[in-house]
């Protein structure tokens, strides 16, 4: 495996109860801001709503903006925005703004999921996901692609290239080649639903398929784009880690199933079945069985659900960037000195 980019994914969680929202947006910004400076190429974001402890986010582009205002040079995605919850014109305006300020360094990511409370809340409960997201998508689409959206007039500001950094998350092989189709980036998930004929089956056994799908539907000349995001916890003694990721669990096992998304667990080995930690050469060993990543030109690491802390979190970021990825070919731009 040899990414192209690395990128570091915060869901900026809540580990802690007395921590308020002011406090977990602090310490995401000194994390990507560490993240920058270790050369990582990208920092991705999750919008989620109403459960802070499956991700306290509901504004990313709001969150982006303060984060491009203290960097310049890493790259900020978003992985993902719930495009069926949004209004499309909206959300390119607001793209097109923050990759205005920013310099163009945005990456923007689209997905069709989310959880039952954030249906329910924006009162599409019953809605047909898929088509809502699609409808949606093909706005938003066109918007950055500077068609007139109204008489003659088109997306103010205009967003040039930001077209050509759309990313789609999936599930799915349809809903990869669906990604391939448009020329767009494919998400790949920390975490895939199985199937109960193959219950054991590893992550990367599951996602292949996927990537074989897209890059089968890639129009000739595209590039491909595969964004493969991975539960990835580093610390410098293994018995740190091991003591660490069973208390992420056994917290992640206490609030899952109130958000309705596809994660499924009942027991702290379920819950770290996808997710690699150890010490920097345990972790860069199972990485290297992971067979999808052979693919991604873009590497997503992100602690959750092992959320260690702040302190761990950092180290670990430090840990993978200057132990873990250059084993696996990952280089920090020469221009960067950590």
């Amino acid at each position: 495996m040899t990414p192209q980019r690395l990128g570091f994914f915060t869901r900026l969680v809540r580990t802690d109860a007395e921590e308020d929202a002011a406090t977990v947006y602090r310490q995401a910004l000194e994390q990507i801001a560490l993240a920058e400076r270790l050369g990582y190429d990208t920092a991705w974001v999750a919008q989620h709503h109403l459960d802070p402890a499956e991700g306290g986010l509901p504004s990313p582009f709001v969150f982006l903006a303060h984060a491009a205002a203290g960097t310049t040079r890493i790259r900020f995605g978003t992985a993902i925005v719930t495009l069926a919850l949004e209004d499309p014109i909206r959300v390119a305006e607001d793209a097109a703004v923050l990759d205005t300020l920013s310099g163009g360094r945005l990456e923007l990511g689209f997905g069709a999921g989310g959880s039952r409370h954030a249906f329910e809340l924006f009162e599409l409960g019953g809605a047909d996901r898929q088509r809502v997201y699609a409808d949606k998508l093909a706005k938003v689409t066109a918007a950055l692609s500077g068609s007139a959206l109204v008489g003659e007039r088109g997306l103010n500001p205009p967003a040039p290239g930001l077209r050509d950094r759309l990313w789609q998350a999936t599930f799915s092989a349809g809903g990869a080649q669906r990604a391939g189709e448009a020329g767009d980036g494919l998400l790949l998930s920390k975490a895939q639903p199985r199937d109960a004929s193959a219950p054991e089956a590893a992550l990367w056994e599951i996602q292949q398929p996927l990537v074989d799908a897209y890059l089968a539907a890639l129009p000739a000349g595209v590039a491909p784009r595969i964004g493969a995001s991975r539960g990835v916890f580093v610390a410098d003694d293994h018995d740190e880690a091991i003591e660490l990721a069973e208390r992420g669990a056994v917290r992640f096992l206490n609030q899952l199933g109130r958000n309705g998304g596809p994660e499924v667990a009942n027991t702290v080995a379920e819950v770290l079945r996808d997710i690699y930690y150890g010490t920097p050469d345990e972790v860069a060993a199972q990485l290297a069985a992971d067979t999808a990543l052979r693919s991604a030109t873009d590497f997503i690491v992100q602690a959750h659900p092992v959320d260690p802390g702040h302190a761990a979190t950092l180290r670990s970021i430090e840990l993978i960037a200057t132990k873990v990825a250059p084993q696996l070919g990952w280089r920090a731009d020469e221009r960067i000195n950590p």
